[in-house]
């Protein structure tokens, strides 16, 4: 019967190791989801920033004394 106890063990162990596999799995996916959530956040604030800098760019390039364009132009 050791083959029994052996197979018992060995099933166990393949258990154990499959269990922290799926934490470690878990762990995995939840930085993944948080990392594209940032990914997600900075490129609508670079966005953001390349308008703000395009903004800026237009008026320090207009002539003096030009209106700006309005904003349906």
């Amino acid at each position: 019967m050791t083959s029994d106890d052996d197979t018992g063990d060995r099933l166990d162990a393949v258990e154990a190791h499959l269990a922290h596999q799926d934490v470690a799995i878990q762990e995995l996916s939840d930085v993944a989801l948080k990392q594209w959530r940032t990914i997600e956040d900075l490129t609508q604030k670079i966005q953001r920033l390349e308008g703000q800098l395009q903004a800026v760019e237009d008026a320090v390039n207009r002539p003096p004394g030009e209106d700006p364009p309005p904003p349906h132009y």
